[in-house]
């Protein structure tokens, strides 16, 4: 008897154990789905802005990979374990993530080697994922999350393999020469005749062309230098990012290695006038005046209010958008901009931007950048060195007008001029904006030749 009541016992928790196994097989493969895709996508953002905020394109294209390999395991383990909807399918995303990902951190491509290879490899595996779900995945989370991923996936292929297209034809023809500097070749294009010569000094991220209206205007009346830093323009990369007393060293030694004699002018325009600085200040015998462009000031980070809000932000998209270049995000951002450029400068301006490579070299320079400004302290004066400073007032930030006044009065021979019409980037970019900072580097030049004093005509 209790024999019987024993096994009888038995059956019924064997029964009731059966039933919850089943009632957790039953679970709801739609929060499987959601959690595991969307937690992937908020794991991957946290870590590209937050602990590796400002990283290197290796470690943000590896972790993101990594990480939605993560995701796409996630959901295939629990949907196997939670659900009776398994979705085995996903182990195979899964591991061509988690192995792509790998891959890019161990050898840390800086190429496009495989640029024709991974879009069709891509735009395969997701066609291959959509016909698993519609097999094996009854939930309404297959048209609201999982077919927007492959659509993202699958524009991500199409992009990647237009931008392999584009760099492939996207040729220019280089005015100038490539110099060894040591370890790598920058460009430099120097025109027009006499002395000073000046060296004009591109802004953050911009290459030579970005002086197209300034470089020919000056051409007119003395010797003219424009060149590309290293990683930008026809300029080779220097193998990782430099500080503002490398930037100058290499400017020095293409300048020597070209052949270009001083006395120099350098003219910087924003970050470029920075490496103006650390120019003047390790090479001060070979300096005769200097012209600064709406430039940076070396406390740029605590002089100007929104500059440490502004460095934060873009530190960490500067990081992301080498990766982001890779799939065809950098035509769509620059397809159009530079258009008050000449026509061959904007081509170019637009063509350099939009790839990879030269997003790489942004990133790179910003991530040097707080160090170029620390070692440009080291300026203190200029003496009596003729000394234009041309500030756009127009959006001008708070504090901004203080620090060019601290910048002006670095020469006992300074005459600062104020565009109030005029915003940072018209400088450089807009034809009669551009004109007035030729003219103001003319103004140096005639000083220098003349060895007279700035008339001060401001404004």
């Amino acid at each position: 008897m209790n024999s019987t009541r024993s096994t009888a016992r038995e059956q019924s928790v064997i029964a009731t154990v059966g039933r919850e196994e089943v009632a957790t097989k039953k679970g709801h493969i739609g929060r499987v789905v959601a959690g595991s895709v969307i937690g992937g996508l908020v794991v991957a953002v946290f870590l590209v802005a937050v602990p590796f905020a400002g990283a290197t394109e290796a470690v943000i294209t590896g972790l993101v990979l990594l990480t939605f390999g993560a995701a796409w395991f996630a959901l295939a383990m629990l949907s196997q374990r939670r659900t009776d909807q398994p979705q085995r399918w996903a182990f195979v995303p899964a591991a061509f993530m988690a192995i792509s990902g790998a891959v890019v951190l161990a050898v840390a491509p800086t190429g496009n080697e495989l640029g024709w290879v991974w879009p069709p490899v891509v735009i395969a595996l997701v066609v291959w994922m959509i016909v698993r779900a519609r097999q094996h995945l009854r939930s309404r989370t297959r048209v609201w999350i999982l077919y927007p991923v492959c659509a993202a996936l699958l524009l991500s292929s199409i992009g990647g393999a237009y931008e392999t297209y584009r760099e492939s034809t996207d040729h220019f023809a280089m005015a100038g020469r490539l110099i060894d500097v040591g370890g790598h070749k920058l460009h430099i294009d120097c025109t027009g005749t006499g002395s000073p010569t000046v060296v004009l000094e591109p802004g953050l991220g911009e290459p030579s062309t970005a002086m197209a209206w300034i470089a020919p205007a000056v051409a007119t009346t003395t010797r003219v230098c424009v060149y590309d830093r290293a990683g930008r323009g026809w300029s080779e990369s220097a193998g990782r990012p430099q500080d503002g007393v490398e930037v100058a060293t290499d400017l020095h030694t293409l300048l020597e290695r070209a052949g270009e004699r001083g006395p120099f002018v350098p003219a910087g325009h924003s970050a470029g006038g920075i490496y103006v600085l650390n120019f003047a200040h390790l090479y001060p015998q070979q300096v005769a005046g200097v012209v600064l462009l709406d430039s940076m000031h070396p406390a740029q980070y605590t002089k100007i209010a929104g500059w440490p809000a502004f460095y934060e932000m873009f530190r960490r998209a500067s990081a992301v958008l080498p990766s982001l270049s890779r799939l065809g995000v950098g035509r769509a951002l620059y397809g159009s901009a530079y258009s008050d450029l000449p026509a061959r400068a904007r081509d170019e301006q637009r063509a350099f931007w939009a790839t990879p490579r030269h997003s790489r070299s942004v990133r790179d320079e910003f991530s040097e950048i707080r160090t170029a400004m620390a070692e440009a302290r080291s300026l203190t004066t200029l003496g009596d060195r003729p000394l234009v400073v041309l500030t756009a007032e127009k959006h001008a930030e708070g504090g901004w007008m203080a620090a060019q006044n601290e910048l002006a009065a670095l020469s006992t021979n300074s005459d600062h001029q104020l565009l109030p019409n005029a915003s940072h980037s018209m400088l450089t970019e807009d034809k009669d904006t551009a004109a007035r900072s030729s003219r103001a580097i003319n103004e140096v030049v005639n000083a220098v030749r003349a060895k007279t004093a700035l008339t001060g005509h401001g404004a």
